[in-house]
């Protein structure tokens, strides 16, 4: 007599054996606040950027583009190709000390999906099924509709680490890699991961989503800006201001944001408004000696407002503190005041 597996018993054995994989995914945070975070998300099989805004509620296909560096002109319908990682940007809420996405991605339930299915395939393990069927209110798991809307429940934090604002990155661990390796490539330490993730070598999976902070660059964004504050990671860029700006940060530029017109149509406004200090261009420069002022972006507001600020930059070389020089003047005295004792010694002996 043969077996017979229903759907709901293949997925259940499919559980058992990825369960470790997906298992703990959540992200805790202690600050009741919002922010945007990051995470990776692996295709099973090929896709394109449109199918990827689709599948995770993203506004505009410019954040993806931007999460990744690649450029503005990059078409909607380009394909990606299966298992290759897209960085994703969302909006991230803190709330009872769990850090999940904001209301988004919603999903809609197709025929014969499961919440395991769901979870495990259609969203790559970036979350569970359990987690969904919490924030979706869902008593039984074996219950949900054709056409229902899921909120997916993205892993993701908020708060600062050791006093600095980072960006939150869900990484997800490829096979072979350990705490060391990833905290190097990602400029963070492996005490900081362990303390975001209580995990250590020995239960690292592959498959896992790790939490990773993510420096970023300097910004002149005052704080009563709509986009405040501006965070944002090293190779990555930004498009704020409705649009009308495009925020860039590298590393080499002493970790500074570089903002320019970003050369695209307003989301909300008619046009985008003129960005100057003066008679300085966002983004242009002037030079004084050894000082570089630039025009940097500084916020918008609802008023059709963006701001800007001048912001000066020394490139003088740096110069000797005078406690150094005194200590070595008085080093020089010392040798001095040894040698003649010395000579003194060798006349008195001679």
């Amino acid at each position: 007599m043969g077996f017979h597996f229903t759907p709901l018993l293949l997925t259940l054995l499919l559980f058992s054996t990825l369960h470790s994989r997906s298992s703990s995914q959540t992200f805790k945070c202690s600050t009741p606040t919002t922010c945007h975070s990051l995470i990776d998300y692996i295709s099973p099989n090929a896709t394109t950027f449109s199918h990827i805004k689709t599948l995770f509620s993203v506004k505009n296909i410019h954040s993806i583009l931007a999460a990744n560096n690649l450029p503005l002109s990059t078409l909607p319908n380009s394909t990606i190709p299966a298992n290759q990682t897209i960085k994703i940007s969302f909006p991230c809420m803190c709330t009872n000390n769990t850090g999940h996405s904001n209301k988004q991605p919603i999903y809609t339930v197709q025929k014969d999906d499961g919440l395991f299915h769901i979870a495990a395939e259609v969203f790559s393990g970036l979350v569970t099924y359990q987690e969904i069927a919490a924030v979706n209110n869902i008593s039984d798991v074996n219950l949900i509709k054709v056409g229902q809307k899921l909120w997916i429940p993205l892993p993701c934090n908020c708060d600062d680490v050791d006093g600095v604002k980072v960006v939150h990155y869900g990484h997800v661990v490829e096979a072979g890699s350990s705490l060391e390796s990833i905290a190097q490539e990602y400029g963070t330490s492996t005490d900081t991961l362990v303390k975001l993730n209580g995990v250590n070598d020995s239960s690292l999976l592959a498959g896992q989503v790790l939490d990773v902070p993510l420096q970023a660059c300097n910004s002149s964004v005052r704080s009563d800006s709509f986009d405040y504050p501006l965070l944002v990671p090293n190779n990555t860029y930004f498009i704020t201001a409705n649009n009308c700006v495009k925020c860039k940060c590298d590393a080499a530029n002493n970790w500074t944001l570089q903002c320019e017109a970003s050369g695209i149509k307003p989301s909300n406004w008619s046009t985008c408004p003129a960005m100057q200090c003066g008679l300085l261009s966002i983004n242009n420069s002037t030079i004084s000696g050894c000082n570089i002022t630039t025009c940097a972006y500084a916020g918008f507001n609802k008023n059709q407002s963006i701001f800007t600020t001048l912001a000066t930059r020394s490139t003088c070389p740096v110069t000797a503190a005078p406690g150094n020089y005194a200590s070595r003047t008085g080093l020089s005295w010392n040798y001095l005041f040894i040698s003649l004792h010395l000579i003194l010694l060798l006349v008195y002996l001679l």
